[in-house]
């Protein structure tokens, strides 16, 4: 694109789009762990594309899966018809998810997925005969996709403030970001386990009998990738169990191999009702998500006249032929190359490099776990967000493409990185923290 003009039709989303079309950074090349520039300049890829690419770019089965898809059944209608691929690929996300979660939804996005869940939950409980449990809730510094229930039950203020008073009934739990006592954690910070007790506080005011639902990120990644204290996933399952409210966890981040696991939820051991997935699903290639129910919640909703809908919802591309394709192409990628679990293997390696850069100019604390980290700079005095916008441009030049979400460099690069691009991406962010202002 060599004319400004041509950038104008597109409001691009979450870009600050007036700074992008004076310089705009464009991509038109990707495969393995790189894209490349229409000029041909190489960028190695530390964020997965945006934490979905997790078996890198442009791999051979997903693309050959998508192509003989498209030739041979292009659409299926979701409602009251089906066809075999959706069928298939539900049974495979059964084999892989945390026991007890063998029922799948599909979505076609995170957004849509958390959406879907918080649905399930209301209707969940009405059809037990506790239709009074209506409230639902989040937590602060949580980010639950962008349509009305996700960002009500979300807790990143920007996301939230223009869009008026969003859903009623909803509160939130507080966040466990703790760096005074928890700055430099390589894993599970040791610090914050009570805080899962934040949720019997909100239980005293509401009371129990009113609460549907609570829902968080296992990992907290678009809030700086925010590490579950050691025991609080445990303890909040167990409040959630004595009094009855369904635990959802959003793994749309975390899940497909980011912890080294298949989803957070077995990396820490604890299992919720819904679970909600996309991005690694269908490695970023068609959008798709889902929502991974519990057995006993689905059965719940299968009563009644056998000839009538159990649950009043849905997509026009609920389990899209393409999607399901892409979705056991990308399965069978990470079966074959054990990418589900290698960032438990490579753990050690991206854990030493990246709190290498401890010390450096402006860098406040450092989070990894996984095949996931978060650098935390010290904001500029009076222009919050700047510094690591500015740490993300020079790694651009230089070749690397990081993510930045406030002041924080956030990282989750595609699952086949080897120890060279690790290397490679910790250099580039170190220069440029020496070159910040």
């Amino acid at each position: 694109m060599s004319h400004a003009a041509e950038l104008d039709a597109y409001w691009m989303p979450f870009t600050a789009n007036r700074q992008f079309k004076q310089a705009p950074r464009l991509i038109a090349k990707a495969a393995g762990m790189h894209f490349w520039t229409p000029e041909g300049r190489e960028i190695l890829d530390g964020i997965a594309g945006l934490w979905c690419v997790n078996a890198g770019h442009a791999r051979p089965r997903i693309v050959q899966a998508i192509q003989a898809q498209a030739a041979e059944l292009d659409f299926a209608p979701p409602f009251n018809m089906g066809h075999p691929l959706a069928f298939t690929l539900a049974d495979r996300l059964a084999q892989i998810a945390p026991a007890g979660l063998d029922r799948v939804f599909f979505t076609n996005s995170g957004s849509e997925s958390v959406e879907t869940a918080l649905k399930m939950a209301l209707a969940y409980h009405r059809l037990r005969g506790e239709g009074q449990r209506t409230r639902l809730i989040g937590r602060e510094c949580g980010y639950h996709g962008v349509n009305f229930g996700g960002i009500s039950v979300g807790g990143m203020v920007a996301n939230r403030k223009m869009f008026g008073s969003l859903l009623a009934g909803v509160d939130h739990i507080r966040h466990t970001h703790d760096p005074e006592r928890n700055a430099y954690s390589r894993g599970q910070p040791a610090h914050g386990a009570e805080l899962a007790e934040d949720l019997e506080r909100l239980i005293a005011l509401h009371d129990a009998s009113t609460i549907a639902a609570v829902i968080v990120e296992p990992v907290a990644g678009s809030t700086g990738v925010l590490i579950p204290p050691l025991g609080y996933l445990q303890r909040l399952r167990e409040i959630c169990n004595r009094h009855g409210i369904l635990l959802i966890f959003d793994e749309v981040i975390s899940g497909f191999g980011r912890t080294g696991a298949p989803f957070a939820a077995q990396r820490f051991g604890v299992t919720p009702d819904l679970m909600t997935v996309a991005k690694g699903l269908t490695n970023g290639c068609v959008p798709m998500g889902a929502v991974l129910a519990s057995r006993a919640l689905h059965d719940t909703f299968m009563t009644g006249p056998e000839h009538a809908i159990e649950f009043f919802h849905g997509y026009t591309y609920s389990g899209h032929p393409l999607a399901c394709a892409a979705a056991l192409g990308t399965l069978d990628t990470y079966a074959e190359e054990g990418l589900l679990t290698r960032g438990a293997a490579l753990e050690p390696v991206w854990t030493e490099a990246l709190h290498s850069l401890r010390g450096l100019p402006h860098v406040i604390d450092i989070r990894t776990i996984g095949l996931v980290a978060g650098i935390e700079l010290a904001p500029r005095p009076g222009e919050p967000t700047r510094r690591a916008f500015d740490a993300f441009m020079d790694c651009w030049q230089q070749g690397v493409l990081v993510r930045t979400t406030g002041d924080t460099i956030a990282l989750s690069p595609p699952l086949i990185i080897e120890e060279r691009h690790i290397a490679q991406l910790v250099e580039a962010i170190g220069t440029a923290l020496r070159r910040l202002a």
